[in-house]
């Protein structure tokens, strides 16, 4: 990782913080408002999906910050997912994901979780007769060809477990660059960081402040005395010392906010200072997995009858 840069397997450069754009009430204005200030205060990567919504509103911004000279194509990072919908095909489902972008590639296009669902499955929470038969070996072919076609840069996975990683590199002729997965000094993912960078692929933090301010998150992290007392001896915020002990671990952060005071507190992590002790400290919190996936979960149509299933006993 040099600066605010991590080279991936693929050769390409990322940015280590993203601004992800998954918010309860998609609402476009509010979502292009906040890519604004974003790329006012030096964010160049944005994270969205399918399933978010928040496409058309991430496109849409970017492209008038392109049109306007306030930052040119080559210099943004875009990441898109595959929601399960389209694990039949996902040629087709980056073709609608570039569609709603307006742009002629992503930079980053993620298999969102390893489950699939029926084609004309709509919502982020399916229902049981939704599920079909998981073949992550064809969907993953089929991330292989958007790639060979040119319509994204690098292509990785999400949520994917050590074993369910091991398992892909089984039949991948591309390593996934990436596996986007929870991560935060309540969550750390050390064997799954371990096996991850046997295999040269890069870990990037979701929830990386555990979720705060979302349905399913959780102030554990931001609340936690031993964060907290580490902000107060670094003249930081809870959240700054959650975000640069990721970045510390050589992972990048994948956070949200739309409000301009943290946006700009979440960019100022970059400057911070951790010394190895803080690690330390903040590597013997007890932990707790906040996105548990129950929702993929059930006894008659899902690959998972259990969320030890799900992720292989990695809870």
């Amino acid at each position: 990782m040099r600066g605010n840069q991590v080279r991936l397997n693929s050769g390409i450069t990322m940015p280590v913080i993203g601004l992800g754009t998954f918010s309860f009430q998609n609402d476009r204005e509010t979502t292009e408002s906040a890519i604004h200030m974003a790329i006012k205060m030096g964010y160049r990567h944005f994270d969205t999906a399918k399933i978010y919504g928040s496409e058309p509103a991430v496109g849409n911004a970017l492209t008038e910050a392109i049109l306007n000279g306030t930052v040119k194509r080559e210099d943004i990072y875009v990441t898109s997912k595959l929601w399960g919908s389209d694990h039949h095909d996902p040629v087709a489902g980056l073709k609608k994901t570039l569609k709603n972008l307006d742009m002629e590639y992503v930079d980053m296009y993620l298999v969102h979780w390893p489950v699939k669902l029926k084609p004309w499955s709509r919502y982020a929470i399916p229902s049981e007769d939704e599920f079909e038969k998981l073949d992550l070996e064809n969907t993953w072919a089929g991330m292989e060809k958007c790639l060979e076609m040119g319509m994204c840069r690098c292509i990785g996975v999400s949520n994917f477990s050590s074993k369910k990683i091991e398992s892909l590199l089984d039949y991948a002729s591309v390593t996934p660059a990436v596996n986007q997965v929870e991560m935060h000094p309540m969550w750390r993912q050390a064997k799954l960081r371990e096996v991850c960078g046997d295999h040269k692929i890069h870990v990037s933090a979701y929830s990386p402040l555990g979720g705060p301010g979302n349905s399913w998150g959780s102030t554990a992290v931001v609340d936690n005395p031993v964060i907290q007392s580490i902000a107060l001896e670094r003249k930081a915020t809870p959240a700054q010392v959650a975000l640069k002990w990721g970045l510390s671990k050589g992972v990048s952060v994948i956070v949200k906010s739309f409000n301009e005071d943290r946006l700009k507190e979440n960019i100022g992590a970059l400057e911070l200072k951790l010394d190895d002790e803080d690690c330390l400290q903040i590597d013997k919190l007890e932990e707790r997995k906040i996105m548990r996936g129950e929702f993929l979960v059930n006894q008659t149509t899902s690959p998972y009858k259990s969320i030890q299933e799900l992720w292989d006993d990695e809870i």
